[in-house]
């Protein structure tokens, strides 16, 4: 039996929920709690947090963190949304997060929040044999998503939410007519084709989770006469939605709602945004009822806790784990032109990787890491192939395809791949400096070892089959380079030494690449910085690295 905890840092409340597992996954919950923070605020992009704000949450985080260690919890997983993901002083809220609250955030995407809400309510709502609508609808960004069982067919993210709306069209959370009009105008343009794609995929039912939601449903109960019915078992009709809506636009104070019977007054300021939203969305959707879950993104992030750690070994060389695999397949196919050279670089970097283990320090989480920066690391040029290392960087770090990963951890890999050719990593490079010190070490090692995986196939005819590291000596790095036998690999050894450069100042080491014939094991001979510079160095073919 062991103890889990999970914190969602959202824009308006922070959620905390420790659940105990067995050792068949069994999942009971112990606590919860719940606390109105307002981290977030702005009419449109969340550009700061303000120091208050940050003050509400490092002492509200603080409190979680000593309510889940008291209730056993050997864990302590926080995931941060729309809020602290646009803030340009993000940084500063994670670091005295994790100093004077002792929590360690993970900064999530959209998509990557839209995926562990999915996850979340699966578990609450029986949805398995349906194709379903999900949405949750935050502070600072409302997610939509379509699942076919328990696969997710569309994962989107938007910049809508009750605060959001609510410091743009109705501040200090008064209305008038005009402002109602204006946000309703403004919900549907924002929305743009989001509706045909839905209606195109379709849906037998939909589902609304968060507080907004939550808290719609509650009142819709009590205008029935049901006052009774747990969260998990609510459900309003479009009808009683328009008749809600219509009552809270129309209270154009705060204080005047509170008058509306079930309404919070913690939330009596935001919810006219979050009303005309979800009202918008039911007419654009076509949306005739909705079900609510009160599992979420908190319960999502300790399933995937749950699944990770019951996950079982994978093939050697590609242990990334299949959700985050076939996000990284998904965006290599897209723009690789010769995914089976990206792929057995990516087989000779993890040999490096593993190789190395003792000198890097590095983590399976960071393999994976690694792993996907190889196998995407070419992906820039499809945009062109000038300086199309910063093109692959754009492309990742943009990508919605990458689920399973933290912002932080495609940050990781993007960089990687920005760096697989010319500069090595410089702190005035203002994406490499914005890192913690620990990513920056992560970012400088797999630089290092992926150009040098890169230079062993560098005329792409894969006639370095293997790599491994020898064992070490105080001044050099002897690699031994299995080649296929009569293999020309004077392109590749020329290339490989030539990119060892990173990897010879992270290690204080002199690479020497030695080769070896597949078929006898029979070493041939070494090569140094200084026999690399004397022999004659061929032409280097055309090349996309």
């Amino acid at each position: 039996m062991s103890v889990i905890a999970a914190i969602d840092v959202g824009t308006n409340s922070f959620h905390l929920v420790v659940a105990s597992v067995d050792a068949e996954g069994h999942f009971e919950v112990l606590t919860r709690e719940r606390e109105p923070v307002r981290l977030g605020s702005g009419g449109e992009d969340m550009k700061r947090l303000e120091p208050d704000a940050m003050d509400r949450g490092i002492e509200t985080l603080g409190r979680m963190r000593r309510i889940a260690t008291h209730a056993g919890a050997t864990s302590v997983t926080a995931v941060a949304t729309s809020a602290v993901r646009e803030a340009d002083n993000r940084n500063e809220f994670t670091e005295r997060a994790r100093t004077e609250a002792g929590v360690d955030i993970e900064v999530v995407s959209g998509v990557e929040e839209a995926r562990l809400i999915h996850l979340g309510v699966l578990a609450a709502v029986p949805l398995l044999d349906k194709r379903h609508l999900l949405i949750d609808i935050g502070g600072g960004s409302t997610e939509f998503i379509i699942g076919d069982g328990s696969e997710p067919l569309l994962l989107r993210s938007l910049k809508l939410g009750s605060i959001r709306l609510t410091d743009r069209f109705f501040p200090e959370g008064r209305t008038c007519e005009q402002s109602v009009l204006e946000c309703r105008i403004y919900i549907e343009s924002f929305l743009g084709h989001l509706p045909s794609e839905i209606a195109e995929l379709g849906f037998e039912t939909a589902v609304g989770s968060s507080g907004t939601i939550a808290a719609l449903a509650r009142i819709c109960a009590i205008r029935r006469g049901d006052r009774d019915s747990r969260t998990g078992r609510l459900s309003f009709t479009a009808k009683e939605l328009r008749s809600l809506t219509e009552d809270l636009v129309n209270a154009t104070e705060p204080a005047h709602r509170l008058a509306i019977e079930g309404l919070e007054e913690r939330r009596a300021d935001i919810i006219v945004g979050g009303v005309l939203l979800l009202e918008q969305t039911f007419k654009l959707l076509g949306i005739k009822r909705m079900e609510v879950s009160d599992y979420a993104l908190r319960e999502g992030v300790l399933f995937e806790q749950m699944r990770r750690a019951a996950a079982p070994e994978l093939d050697p060389f590609h242990r990334l784990e299949d959700l985050r695999r076939s996000g990284v397949m998904y965006v290599a196919n897209s723009y690789h032109e010769d995914l089976g050279h990206a792929e057995h670089i990516t087989d000779l970097a993890l040999e490096l990787f593993d190789g190395l283990g003792s000198q890097h320090g590095l983590d399976d989480e960071d393999r994976e890491l690694f792993e996907a920066a190889s196998l995407l690391h070419n992906v820039g040029i499809f945009i062109s192939h000038s300086a199309h290392h910063r093109h692959s960087y754009y492309i990742i770090r943009n990508s919605e395809h990458l689920t399973g990963f933290t912002e932080r951890e495609i940050e990781i890999i993007a960089q990687v791949a920005r760096y697989h050719r010319k500069s090595a990593p410089k702190s005035k490079h203002a994406d490499f400096a914005s890192l913690s010190s620990t990513d920056k070490n992560k970012v400088r090692w797999m630089a290092a070892m992926l150009r040098v995986a890169i230079g062993l196939d560098r005329s792409n005819r894969q006639v370095v089959t293997r790599v491994r590291v020898a064992d070490a000596r105080p001044h050099e790095l002897r690699l031994i380079a299995r080649v296929s036998p009569g293999a020309d690999t004077s392109v590749e050894l020329f290339t490989a030494r030539a990119r060892s450069a990173l990897l010879e100042v992270i290690t204080g080491r002199t690479v020497v690449i030695q080769l070896e014939v597949a078929e006898t094991g029979k070493a041939v001979h070494p090569t140094n910085g200084l026999a690399a510079s004397q022999a004659a160095a061929p032409a280097e073919p055309a090349s996309q690295h």
